[in-house]
């Protein structure tokens, strides 16, 4: 037995971990469900993942729920894509950079000591 995981889109806002959960009992046993949310407001953002334990169950869930409606939405029910390795965020001055350079240009110390429109 080999677990799947589930991506379920256009969730109604109002949907939490264990309506998801129950949604998917119905099929199978049900490892995980999760909705995610904002995590500065802590609402919805209407999608989330279920985990099941077993691959048929799955499937069936997949084919039962794809494009059906829930609270008037029409959820997406499809395989989850793999978790891809992201390039670590950089966090540092880049934003100085461009106020230096704007002051330069107010005092007119860009390039000649006029300021001429022409910027680099």
């Amino acid at each position: 037995m080999v677990s799947k995981r589930l991506f379920v889109g256009g969730l109604p806002y109002s949907v939490s971990n264990s309506q998801l959960e129950e949604m998917f009992a119905k099929f199978g046993e049900v490892i995980s469900a999760v909705v995610i949310s904002d995590k500065f407001t802590g609402r919805s953002k209407g999608f989330g993942f279920v985990e099941m334990a077993d691959e048929k169950q799955a499937d069936e869930a997949i084919e039962s729920l794809n494009q059906s409606k829930l609270e008037g939405r029409t959820i997406v029910v499809n395989l989850a894509r793999p978790i891809e390795e992201r390039k670590p965020r950089r966090f540092d001055s880049g934003g100085r950079r461009f106020i230096k350079d704007r002051r330069q240009r107010r005092s007119g110390s860009v390039r000649g000591g006029r300021m001429r429109g022409n910027f680099r």
